[in-house]
């Protein structure tokens, strides 16, 4: 690992707008956070989820969110990304428990994909208000549709397919070529990303806490 220093000067690098020094200090740190994480992944859920599933979505996270760091140096933005680790291996852990004892009431199924849309926000915690969605479901769906392109790829596939379109987590594993436990943190990761765009869009949708 390069020293503390040299991390500080890669971290105001990268504070600066400059993507590689980003990615190069997110691997300088990456053997603490890996060693951290990995012993806390149980015996019965390693066939299903890999400290590589929770480093890889951690990455995503800590790009995607880099602009949220609020400071401490190199090793605040450790402490920040290791948090971000333990989050996606608890999501992992909570979703892979949580397909042993399926809610069938849970999934979205012979919906439109209009009504498939509203169902979701709604599961994750974003209340759609009932004048809007009478007077105007067709700029309330559009702005899902557009919260939703602007997820990372990978987000926005996962919630598409098991959210949407019903598919079992079988498939989206099968099609995305990630484990369950991978599947189950970026689903989150989306979820978390969707209801913060949709919360701040007042004129339609409520934030439930």
């Amino acid at each position: 690992m390069i020293s503390e220093d040299a991390q500080d000067r890669t971290l105001d690098a990268a504070q600066e707008g400059d993507i590689e020094a980003l990615v190069g200090l997110l691997e300088s740190i990456a053997p603490s956070i890996r060693g951290i994480i990995e012993p806390k992944i149980g015996r019965k859920h390693r066939s299903m989820l890999s400290v590589d599933d929770v480093m890889q979505v951690t990455y995503m996270e800590a790009i995607s969110r880099f602009t949220s760091f609020t400071g401490g140096g190199a090793r605040g933005f450790r402490a920040w990304v290791t948090r971000i680790a333990e989050n996606n291996l608890i999501d992992a852990v909570r979703g892979l428990e949580a397909a042993k004892r399926p809610n069938p009431s849970k999934r979205i199924e012979n919906r439109s994909h209009e009504d498939s849309m509203v169902a979701m926000v709604e599961a994750i915690g974003v209340t759609v208000s009932t004048p809007s969605l009478v007077a105007h479901k067709g700029e309330v769906i559009s702005v899902i549709q557009q919260a939703v392109s602007r997820l990372p790829e990978d987000y926005a596939r996962v919630i598409s397919m098991y959210d949407l379109q019903g598919r079992s987590i079988e498939e989206v594993v099968e099609e995305l070529g990630r484990s369950k436990g991978a599947v189950y943190m970026l689903r989150a990761r989306a979820h978390e990303h969707l209801k913060e765009v949709l919360g701040s869009e007042s004129r339609y949708f409520t934030k439930v806490e």
